[in-house]
């Protein structure tokens, strides 16, 4: 008997839509659909009761249904609406964004059941491989060479014999190469490793391996987390160092042993943070139900993974945002690290916060949910102080001392003042000391490139980008000007192209640069650069960091990806380079950022020192050049007061009605024709009003956003501010209609909880 189905299509802006079907399918089973000339992919929501036979007729049957598949669960598919209806996007599109590209688009009877390769597996070199492999790897592919040289691969000198040849786990193998995988599987196809079957790793998840004892601290928060029951939102506040990865690890496991069919969801901020936190648990628990998901994974890999957590292969899921929307049919305890990030909030599409979405399945599923950092969002603080949250302290390190913040005066520095470099007087002292000890130092500013732009004394000329308000970056090391917004490049002009002058100057100054003046400074030294830049390759992050653990660099400069939970052993020294930009901002959130900013890489230094060392040459310290001592957030850096910094913000946000005492969205809208996106929020705002007197939500007029134009595409963007969340919903839903209904030729996209400005 023809059933009627519910489907939610992956096509942008469409709700979903009916057809009909032989029989019925659960809700969730994923099936292919026409829609126009095409053939897309659905979700099945549900199925339409009691449909007359003139509807029947009418509708367009499906095509297909991957019925080997599982059902997605009616939880997930809960999140999914959800997501939908409070970030105001089709239900399709968020269905679409949240499945693997190679599952939506794989035809029935291809297979599903596709997981993660086996870590049980390990191989071992062949003769051939051998004799073939030293000349097959380029000298400066490192990575490589630690693959080989851990499978017995000598580069120079005498062949080990085989019967002597290390196994090589894939576990092991993940460590020393981050695409091991596709390189042992081409390396035995060409014959020169061989696979064997490795000695089987324990299935009990809960017999911890190489455990560490708790100090106390850590102890009453695995407590607490164990012994809570329904929805338990927990604030894990703790100094960096303070072990709060080991609680993590302790409440995983734990949650594991109570329940065997148990699911843990872990989240990070950054992909270039995954695989420390992968090798963590992997050590812990082993790596054969350890799934991991972010963007940085090819498509075949996030299908393996998320295939395992969906059948719940996988017990443990590490990752990125995206990993927030995986379908994880027991799930019980979810944990999102460094929950301060703005990372965690997507940018693109439907602009979900993870973490916000993170308590929410927490809150559904009647879960408990561990939300940790040393520098707490201003959210979840007053959630914490207000009763909503239950805060658990670590104030002491688990290993190392607490870095010492010193404050050096920038005006009264005669170095910065006649070199105009970013190397003080007391900066220059500190950097030598680490030196002849043999210890390192990381140099933090968050501005990449050689110089913030090229500019010609005489005229005036600047280096701006022709398609972007905004200026182009010189790089030195390629002498080209990039802009970091749309990706436009040029070669430095020889002369300058207003005058003719050849005196063009670098103007301000970034990690190339600072690079540069190093190397000049200090040329006994191992200088590394981690940015943008100097990462484009894949992989290329992750070697660089190995170098600095591995004791490689002496002075390691960066942006703030050097600043985010690594665990740096060898660091005793961190310097923070002209971070007073954030201080004066027009975002409310900039102070709050450059705090957060500034603890994460002070809490780089001192890991690794014994806690009773209160010596000159055992003490840590943090440098701040600056040019304003005196402000009050230095101060509370000083003291590492965060509660009394985070008090003295809540104070100022709430005096302004701002979140987290108020509520807010932005209508973005961008076109090539200025004109047009005017129009059309001049439309948008006379829609917007009446709404907004009748549920007391204040609608702004419409400004230009920060960039005003991007790649010759203008941007202004309506800010819409509520005291009440439900008020501002009901505006939202109403106001996206009509706003649909416009048809206009605007790019537009609502963002709720906005973080960017």
């Amino acid at each position: 008997m023809s059933v009627v189905l519910q489907v939610a299509v992956d096509a942008p802006g469409l709700p979903p839509l009916d057809y009909s079907a032989q029989a019925p399918l659960a809700p969730g089973t994923l099936v292919r659909v026409p829609l126009g000339r095409q053939t897309v992919s659905g979700v099945v929501m549900a199925l339409v009761p009691q449909p007359d036979a003139t509807r029947l007729a009418a509708l367009r049957p499906i095509a297909a249904a991957h019925t080997a598949l599982t059902p997605l669960a009616p939880a997930w598919l809960d999140l999914m609406q959800f997501v939908a209806r409070y970030y105001q996007r089709a239900l399709g599109e968020v269905i679409g964004a949240a499945l693997p590209v190679q599952l939506r688009n794989r035809k029935p009877g291809e297979g599903t059941a596709a997981p993660p390769q086996s870590s049980n597996t390990s191989y071992r070199c062949t003769a051939a491989g051998l004799s073939a492999l030293p000349g097959q790897i380029a000298p400066r592919s490192v990575a490589l060479w630690r693959l080989a040289r851990a499978l017995g691969v000598a580069e120079a000198g005498e062949t080990p014999a085989a019967s002597t040849l290390p196994c090589l786990s894939l576990t092991e193998a993940r460590r020393l190469h981050p695409h091991a995988v596709k390189v042992l599987a081409d390396w035995e196809g060409s014959g020169w490793v061989e696979a064997t079957a490795a000695a089987p790793v324990s299935s009990n998840l809960a017999a911890s391996a190489a455990a560490p004892t708790l100090h106390p601290e850590q102890a009453q928060a695995v407590e607490a987390i164990a012994a809570s029951s329904g929805f338990s939102p927990f604030l894990l506040f703790g100094v960096t160092g303070s072990g709060k990865t080991e609680v993590y690890l302790h409440a995983a496991a734990q949650v594991l042993q109570r329940e065997p069919e148990a699911q843990v969801l872990v989240l990070t901020p950054e992909i270039n943070l995954t695989p420390q936190l992968v090798g963590r648990f992997e050590q812990r628990f082993g790596a054969e139900h350890l799934a991991v998901l972010h963007s940085g994974l090819s498509e075949g890999q996030r299908l393996r993974h998320w295939l395992a957590a969906h059948s719940g292969a996988a017990r443990i899921v590490l990752g990125t945002r995206l990993a927030v929307l995986a379908s994880l049919p027991t799930l019980r305890l979810i944990v999102v690290d460094e929950e301060h990030d703005p990372s965690y909030k997507q940018q693109e599409g439907a602009r979900y916060s993870a973490r916000d979405l993170a308590l929410w399945r927490a809150q559904q599923l009647g879960i408990a949910v561990v939300l940790g950092s040393a520098t707490p969002s201003l959210e979840s603080w007053r959630a914490a102080q207000t009763g909503r949250y239950q805060l658990l302290t670590l104030k002491q390190r688990a290993t190392g001392v607490l870095p010492r913040v010193h404050i050096a005066d920038t005006r009264r520095d005669p170095t910065l003042r006649a070199s105009g470099t970013l190397i003080g007087q007391t900066l220059d002292a500190a950097l030598r000391q680490r030196l002849a000890r043999g210890e390192q130092s990381l140099l933090f500013l968050n501005r990449r490139g050689y110089a913030p732009v090229l500019s010609c004394p005489d005229c005036g000329w600047m280096s701006d980008c022709p398609h972007c308000d905004a200026h182009l970056v010189f790089h030195r090391t390629d002498r080209t000007l990039r802009c970091h917004h749309c990706g436009y490049q040029a070669a430095v002009p020889r002369a300058c192209p207003g005058c003719g002058s050849l005196d063009l100057q670098p103007v301000g100054k970034g990690t190339q640069r600072v690079e540069e003046a190093l190397a000049e400074k200090y040329p006994e030294a191992r200088i590394a650069r981690i940015d943008a830049d100097s990462t484009r390759r894949k992989g290329a992050a992750a070697s660089r960091f190995d170098s600095v653990h591995a004791g490689e660099v002496d002075i390691l400069v960066g942006t703030q990806m050097v600043t985010k939970g690594h665990d740096f052993q060898k660091v005793t020294l961190v310097a923070a380079l002209n971070p007073d930009a954030g201080l004066f901002t027009h975002d409310p959130r900039g102070p709050e950022r450059l705090f957060a900013q500034l603890m994460q890489a002070a809490g780089r230094a001192g890991r690794a020192l014994p806690p009773q060392g209160d010596t000159p040459a055992s003490t840590p310290e943090m440098l701040v050049q600056t040019a304003y001592p005196e402000h009050p957030l230095y101060r509370a850096l000083v003291a590492h007061d965060y509660p009394g910094f985070a008090q003295a913000e809540l104070i100022e946000r709430e005096r302004g009605g701002m979140p987290p005492f108020s509520y807010q969205a932005l209508l973005r809208a961008e076109h090539r024709n200025i004109d047009a996106v005017v129009e059309f929020l001049a439309q948008a705002q006379q829609l917007a009003a009446p709404l907004g007197e009748t549920l007391g939500v204040t609608v702004y007029p419409p400004i230009p956003a920060t960039l005003a134009r991007m790649a010759d595409v203008h941007r202004l963007q309506m800010l819409i501010e509520g005291s009440h969340r439900g008020a501002l919903q009901n505006l939202l839903s109403q106001w996206r209609a009509e706003l649909t209904a416009l048809r206009s030729r605007v790019r537009w996209a609502v963002d709720v909880d906005p973080l960017d400005f």
